[in-house]
């Protein structure tokens, strides 16, 4: 229960409730920069970025893309979690636009010197991080605190990229990247690792099934998580490749182990459970692949990057907001028309991008077909999603 009413003035649809805005921005800015990439990668055209081009992309991606999504789960999810009055109105708009001045400091970055890029693009994440702390202690909601140690976790990892940059210390770029990607992968380890069996479960307990079927057990619990942070730490300490490749192999296993309990199979029959499942063992797939890579196993470490990025990262995204979207304006918590189109062109986009990595597919054909099935993806969600985020609940209920 929230502790606000109809009865108070209600802001405009979009900054009524915070997934509505970020979901909306986390659907169409994807499709902008992969249309962007796939143009300057094979059609000439000249990005006025300033950062090394390839670096720019994971960025994007990663420091984003990514954080939209972050600020619109976590800023909705936490409403419910303490009871507080949702982020909206003024505040929210001045927090999305935020955003988006990050977004355009980093398509401007070739014209504008490095530090005034960094000042504006890096205020984003503090700023959400101190909200949601603010929130959370006030309601004594400290078990959550751990997101915001993780947001935190991501303004470094921004951080480093930015410095990389000014400096033109490319390690640190690549470190920043590498951060990014253990922080989210973490991210995903807490808040799937959460919510996809307890969906999992109450779906089988709606159908007639046996929930108790889904299972968690405590010391798989504290190693899928624990492999991950050992594995960030060993990143920052600059660990020989055979710790970083054991560690990664270790968390590939546990965070398999976890998943199987789970039994994503029975939910096999519900679109919206079992993209959950889907991208987690992507997750499972990417951290396995990380430990051949870096163990020396002929494995390009792009391979084990896109699994965990379109797979794992991109794939829950799209199940989290096609769920959320439905079931935060009141309407049947299902898949809407073409929403199986959107899961099946990121499977789609994934399963070619890694094709290409492994040249199994030309490489120029491989990206291209990728690309256009990422768009698809993202931009079908933003026209068949957007309408209802834009839109009032059905219920009548406020937000």
């Amino acid at each position: 229960m929230t502790d606000w009413t109809a009865q108070d003035r209600s802001p405009p649809i979009l900054l009524a409730y915070p997934f509505r805005i970020f979901f909306l921005l986390c659907g169409g800015y994807p499709v902008l920069v992969v249309l962007a990439w796939i143009a300057f990668l094979f059609g000439g055209w000249p990005l006025p970025l300033g950062w090394a081009p390839l670096q720019w992309h994971s960025h994007e991606m990663l420091y984003g893309f990514v954080t939209a999504a972050v600020a619109g789960f976590v800023l909705t999810a936490m409403s419910n979690w303490t009871g507080a009055r949702p982020l909206q109105g003024g505040a929210l708009l001045a927090l999305a636009l935020l955003w988006v001045a990050g977004r355009a400091a980093m398509w401007m970055a070739g014209w504008l010197p490095g530090w005034l890029v960094a000042a504006v693009e890096l205020v984003f994440l503090p700023v959400l991080g101190l909200y949601v702390a603010g929130v959370l202690i006030r309601h004594r909601n400290y078990r959550n605190l751990m997101l915001v140690a993780i947001i935190g976790l991501l303004f470094a990892g921004n951080l480093m990229m930015h410095i990389g940059f000014v400096t033109g210390k490319t390690g640190l770029l690549q470190l920043g990247q590498l951060h990014g990607l253990d922080v989210i992968t973490a991210l995903i380890v807490v808040i799937a690792g959460r919510i996809t069996p307890a969906f999992t479960g109450n779906w089988l307990r709606r159908e007639g099934g046996d929930p108790a079927r889904v299972k968690t057990w405590p010391w798989i619990e504290y190693a899928s998580l624990g492999s991950i942070i050992a594995l960030l730490i060993s990143n920052w300490l600059q660990a020989a490749d055979g710790v970083a490749g054991v560690l990664a192999i270790v968390a590939g296993v546990s965070n398999a182990l976890r998943l199987s309990g789970w039994s994503g199979w029975q939910a096999r029959r519900e679109p919206l459970l079992w993209i959950l499942h889907f991208a987690y063992l992507w997750v499972v797939i990417a951290l396995l692949l990380r430990g051949a890579s870096t163990l020396g196993a002929g494995v390009a470490p792009s391979l084990w990057q896109h699994a965990l990025g379109l797979g794992g990262i991109a794939t829950l995204i799209l199940g989290v907001m096609t769920r959320v979207t439905v079931g935060h304006t009141g309407r049947p918590l299902q898949l809407l028309r073409f929403g199986i189109v959107i899961y099946l062109a990121i499977i789609a986009a994934t399963l070619l991008r890694l094709l290409a990595a492994t040249a199994l597919l030309d490489y120029r054909i491989g990206v291209t077909l990728a690309a256009l099935s990422w768009v698809l993806a993202f931009g079908l969600f933003t026209a068949v999603y957007g309408p209802v985020l834009a839109s009032p609940r059905v219920d009548g209920r406020p937000g």
